[in-house]
């Protein structure tokens, strides 16, 4: 039971919290805490209001590609439950350069529905620990 916690970072989640009430969290908050985390994106940001690098992304998006990350259009699991449920596939997560990062960085898109569509996408910039709608 832990692991199934632990895959679904609800556990840790569910800790920080408790930690932050100053104590453990007793399992019946847990599992409100975990049902509740099935929620929309914290927030939007306008498209003109995107760093350059999300922005050129987006383009590459509508355009379907080239991509510059091998990992750009694969499947985004939304494990960390932030975003509407769908079944599997539905979402798809595209890197956002990150300037002077030796690495993909942090910031990502995330978009559901059809491939090359933009009018449901999501802006990460911290490694999908939130998110906020794309709005035009």
């Amino acid at each position: 039971m832990a692991r199934k916690w632990l895959r679904n970072g609800v556990l840790a989640a569910a800790l920080t919290v408790g930690s932050l009430c100053g104590g453990l969290v007793p399992n019946a908050f847990a599992r409100d805490y975990a049902a509740a985390g099935n929620i929309q994106a914290q927030g939007t940001v306008a498209a003109a209001q995107l760093p350059r690098e999300a922005v050129n992304t987006l383009n590459l998006i509508a355009a379907g590609g080239p991509y510059p990350y091998e990992k750009d259009g694969i499947v985004f699991g939304n494990r960390e439950r932030l975003l509407a449920s769908h079944r599997r596939g539905y979402y798809h997560e595209y890197t956002v350069p990150t300037p002077r990062a030796r690495n993909r960085g942090a910031r990502r898109i995330v978009c559901g529905g059809p491939l090359q569509q933009t009018d449901n996408c999501y802006y990460s910039d911290d490694h999908y620990t939130s998110f906020k709608r794309i709005v035009e």
